[in-house]
């Protein structure tokens, strides 16, 4: 059965640098990652690609081709990809029934929000057998503003209606907020997406205009009740493993046995009585509950890249130049051993 993730967000937001940072993580963790590339605009690409819709349609050309701007040109170019669907369930089949692909997208916000294509895109993808999640990057230095704020949580919103899939906003560049000024608020408040109403004299005094709107949308935004943020700095380790096994959560990859099979030593259930065989509640409920583990607590990343970043920039960097010693040390043992 594939597994995927479907990388959503607005122009500059990290996706292609996410992408290329999940590789590096799958990479070194020995898991196998495919990563197809479905923005005809991005020539430049930081990943090793196994495919890329640039064999089918690019940006260029159409525009060249048709006298088109670039906005036409790229829903052009996606409702070329959903009328040429083959060309990609081939490339997506010569992966494998195992693969775990990740889908690189352009940053047009309407293709996400009101266009169909890639809704129907997905929609094929879904019923080809793919367990797909969206993962829906927005720059974190949105939070410091409040009225831009009430703008990203709207955005996730439709989002979210629109595309109908198992949905993980991600507010990306974390470890770079702190250089935008203080929050309002604690990192938790817009993370969780608590009690809107506080936002009300932050956004009278910044834009007293439209306080009254921007009010009004909070309160659709409450009565949906689903907005809700993960967090993300992807040269940080933790920070990846903890939004991947997020991500693995939602798409129910964390219940699948892996391909190797059972470890060894593992008791084999066939043929073994209800009370003989493994208990695999504790499985159930460990992945149905909170996430555990680091940057797993808000409270923690925000004291990581927000109150006492420097003091933690100077433990790592100390940390690194001993492991670097120490390895240092080893070679040179090793060597005067020969």
């Amino acid at each position: 059965m594939p597994f995927g993730e479907v990388i959503i967000g607005s122009p500059g937001s990290g996706k292609s640098t996410y992408a290329y940072g999940k590789h590096q993580l799958f990479t070194a963790i020995e898991r196998p990652i495919s990563i197809v590339n479905l923005d005809p605009a991005n020539d430049a690409l930081p990943y090793p690609c196994a495919l890329d819709i640039s064999s089918l349609i690019t940006l260029e050309d159409v525009m060249q081709e048709h006298g088109l701007g670039p906005n036409g040109a790229m829903l052009y170019c996606m409702e070329y990809l959903q009328e040429n669907f083959d060309w990609l369930e081939e490339g997506l089949k010569a992966l494998g029934d195992d693969a775990y692909v990740v889908f690189d997208l352009p940053g047009q916000v309407e293709l996400s929000t009101n266009h169909d294509s890639l809704k129907r895109i997905i929609q094929r993808l879904t019923k080809s057998g793919f367990r797909l999640a969206a993962v829906h990057l927005c720059d974190a230095h949105y939070i410091t503003d409040a009225s831009k704020y009430v703008s990203v949580l709207l955005l996730s919103l439709r989002t979210m209606l629109h595309l109908e899939l198992p949905h993980i906003n991600v507010l990306s560049k974390i470890d770079l907020l702190a250089s935008y000024g203080e929050l309002d608020f604690n990192l938790d408040f817009y993370t969780e997406v608590q009690d809107l109403s506080h936002l009300e004299n932050v956004l009278s005094a910044a834009s007293p205009r439209f306080a009254a709107l921007n009010m009004a949308i909070c309160t659709l935004i409450e009565e949906f009740s689903l907005v809700g943020f993960e967090t993300l700095a992807v040269e940080d380790k933790e920070s990846m493993l903890h939004l991947t096994r997020a991500i693995d959560r939602a798409t129910g990859y964390i219940y699948v046995p892996a391909s190797s099979g059972a470890p060894p030593g593992a008791i084999d259930p066939r043929g073994l009585g209800r009370s003989q065989r493994p208990n695999q509640f504790a499985l159930f409920s460990t992945s149905a509950g909170p996430l555990s583990g680091p940057r797993s607590d808000v409270r923690d990343i925000q004291e990581r890249w927000i109150d006492a970043r420097e003091e933690f920039d100077a433990f790592e960097n100390r940390e690194w130049r001993k492991e670097g010693e120490a390895i240092r040390d080893q070679r040179a043992r090793e060597e005067a051993a020969k």
